[in-house]
């Protein structure tokens, strides 16, 4: 199956946040999926950790996860902006939200998120417990 793994799954893991384990099983699932996370994601955790004085968390999680595991980054160009904001306006998405349902629409992914937000999409979301 191919995955586009939401920014919120990563930090459950990164942060030991409450549904950690869920996120961390769905994790060591590499070999039987093909996992994507976006270069907003990417950024995103990496802002947040070098906040948080945690830039070797950063360092290991883009070694582990993208150079290891070979987990694909995607990304909008600029002249895919306007379907982006058009997602955010049909499902009241924020422009995060909004710019993963473009990747997953674009490459044809399954959301695996925490983020109820994609519920009222019409791919929605699969959480990390479902994945077999």
């Amino acid at each position: 199956m191919k995955l586009l793994i939401d920014t919120n799954i990563f930090l459950g893991v990164l942060l030991e946040q409450s549904r950690a384990d869920d996120a961390r099983n769905l994790l060591l699932k590499t070999d039987e999926h093909d996992f994507l996370i976006s270069d907003f994601s990417l950024h995103s955790i990496g802002v947040l950790l070098l906040k948080r004085k945690k830039a070797d968390a950063f360092r290991k999680f883009v070694a582990d996860i993208i150079v290891h595991v070979g987990t694909a980054v995607g990304r909008l160009s600029t002249g895919e902006m306007d379907v982006l904001t058009d997602y955010a306006n049909s499902f009241g998405l924020d422009f995060d939200d909004a710019y993963q349902y473009a990747l997953a629409v674009k490459y044809d992914l399954t959301i695996v998120s925490f983020d109820s937000d994609f519920d009222r999409t019409t791919r929605g979301r699969t959480e990390p417990a479902a994945i077999a």
